[in-house]
């Protein structure tokens, strides 16, 4: 009966946050508050959507990478199989900012799992997830730390050689000689790749640095193209950049293997965009304007701005959203991370990039429901990097998410909190990089994340759901998040749900893992703007302690 009668005046008057509610499997957080351990796949999720670089307030990025790493041990050990093929599927489906995460778990998986996680590893996972010449010298890097070079080990590699199409592991090869203190030749000598196709053969010699049959004027296998045109590229020093120009316009040549005295010519890089991929063309954009490339109005500036407006190029290209707000805040700025390199930003190009954050999250289905977005700015929503992305915190990038649900739904609003109510309203339409610089001047405390449902009680809002950004780090409150959610339903008579949307890759969330309104999210995975928009609108019905 005393138990009950806890229960019963946790949910009048609620318990502080930095007690754990009565009757509830409730663990610390790293700021001292009680909130719940996320679930095991979950927190796997997180990892390898977010990773673990540059830490978060309270963790450093080497604790916060050791805690992470731990947790996926354990899970390898329990089922290593499971754990390969969630890092193909998020892999695959192009959900993470980077593959670094994704690679240091296939690593581990094809080192310390079983027979079954090894043998998935190393087959499935080394071709679907290292699908670039960087990702498997990345992969090389990461395996010694949890096996030797074996047999099995060096067969996966020589079959990720072997099996490449000639023409692409042709343009992988001059793309990335070197990676991560590794070079493809490093791995040809460890692997032993044998093949009795001689245009292969040519290729892996010119892999190796020996001589390869090439041919003086022409190859003599059109695969092989490549390899001749970068090195007949080495020679042509005393050429005029129309004549390199010519050049890398017919053979293709991407940037890698255009020697670097070339790389100051406008032509040269007006040819290098005729085939640019997408990916480099966005990371390509600062010094595409700083050398006069890109101009208003210039006809390089209409091309790059057609080829950021091709939803299906992006998709394809499997642009993460990230990588197109990364490019957005660094090209905006005019000047670069690192380096003194600056550069005037061209607006219509600024526009394009803000255009293309949307469009790379794909097709984003609205909820149709009543939603309020709850946006934490507190201290420890400043510190740290997301994807390790320098100057997008957990703040930044919890305000351009939110954007993308005040783009698709009719009825939303956007509210910011850290130990207060911040006004903060979006209005659809808005310019990604405005919203951005209006977070940056938020003022910032402590951290109470039952804030947006205390809010919707005293407004008297219909919430049909609450969408809360959030390190998890929660603890100023004299009510829990949950408790809050309660409450709100009991005096609102309406059943509502809350999405957390966790924005570092901790273990802990503020969503009851026994309550079915309740789900607990990752920040920029490319899924989750639907998968908050599928369970908003869940046609299940609705039951608390389900």
């Amino acid at each position: 009966m005393k138990h009950l009668m806890q229960i019963f005046h946790g949910l009048v008057f609620g318990t502080p946050q930095m007690q754990p509610q009565p009757g509830k499997d409730q663990v610390a957080n790293a700021a001292g508050g009680y909130v719940y351990a996320l679930d095991n796949w979950a927190r796997v999720d997180r990892f390898l959507v977010l990773g673990s670089e540059g830490g978060t307030y309270y963790a450093s990025e080497a604790k916060l990478t050791r805690d992470n790493a731990q947790h996926l041990a354990s899970m390898v050990k329990a089922d290593g199989a499971a754990v390969v093929r969630r890092i193909i599927d998020i892999s695959i489906a192009g959900r993470a900012p980077k593959q670094d995460a994704a690679i240091f778990a296939l690593a581990m998986c094809a080192g310390w799992g079983d027979d079954d996680a090894r043998r998935l590893a190393l087959t499935d996972g080394l071709h679907k997830v290292c699908r670039t010449a960087s990702h498997l010298l990345q992969f090389a890097a990461y395996i010694e730390q949890f096996r030797g070079w074996g047999r099995g080990l060096r067969g996966a590699i020589a079959a990720w050689f072997n099996d490449k199409p000639l023409d692409e592991l042709a343009y992988q090869a001059v793309k990335y000689q070197r990676r991560y203190e590794w070079a493809t030749g490093d791995l040809l000598r460890l692997a032993h790749p044998a093949t009795d196709v001689d245009a292969r053969h040519q290729l892996y010699r010119w892999m190796l640095g020996k001589p390869a049959t090439l041919g003086n004027g022409a190859p003599h296998d059109d695969r092989l193209r490549l390899l001749w045109a970068v090195d007949r590229a080495k020679t042509m020093r005393s050429s005029s950049a129309d004549e390199m120009a010519a050049f890398v316009l017919a053979h293709k040549l991407p940037r890698e293997a255009v020697p670097t005295e070339w790389l100051r010519e406008p032509d040269v890089w007006a040819a290098l965009l005729e085939d640019m991929p997408m990916t480099a063309l966005i990371r390509n954009l600062a010094t595409m304007t700083r050398i006069g490339l890109i101009t208003p109005r210039g006809a390089a500036t209409e091309k790059v701005i057609a080829q950021l407006d091709d939803v299906e190029c992006l998709r394809k290209a499997r642009v993460h959203p990230i990588a197109v707000l990364a490019a957005l805040e660094t090209y905006r700025s005019g000047h670069g991370v690192r380096g003194s390199n600056t550069w005037k930003p061209v607006d219509a190009i600024v526009d394009a990039l803000d255009r293309a954050f949307y469009a790379a999250f794909g097709n984003v289905r609205p909820a149709g429901r009543r939603v309020l977005i709850g946006l934490d700015v507190s201290g420890s929503m400043t510190y740290g990097a997301v994807a390790g992305v320098p100057g997008l915190t957990p703040r930044v990038a919890s305000c351009a998410m939110s954007m993308v649900q005040v783009a698709t739904e009719d009825r939303v609003a956007v509210m910011a909190f850290s130990d207060q109510f911040v006004p903060f309203a979006i209005g659809r339409g808005g310019k990604l990089e405005t919203v951005i610089a209006r977070a940056e001047k938020l003022p910032f405390s402590g951290t109470d994340c039952s804030l947006p449902m205390l809010y919707a009680i005293e407004k008297r809002l219909e919430v049909d759901a609450f969408v809360v950004y959030t390190d998890n780090e929660t603890w100023f409150g004299a009510i829990h998040p949950d408790e809050a959610l309660r409450k709100y339903r009991a005096a609102s008579g309406i059943p509502a749900k809350l999405i957390v949307v966790g924005m570092t890759a901790t273990g802990f969330t503020i969503a009851d893992p026994n309550d079915g309104g309740m789900l607990d999210v990752v920040g920029f995975d490319t899924a989750t703007p639907n998968l908050i928009a599928d369970f908003v609108r869940g046609e299940a019905a609705w039951k608390e302690g389900t």
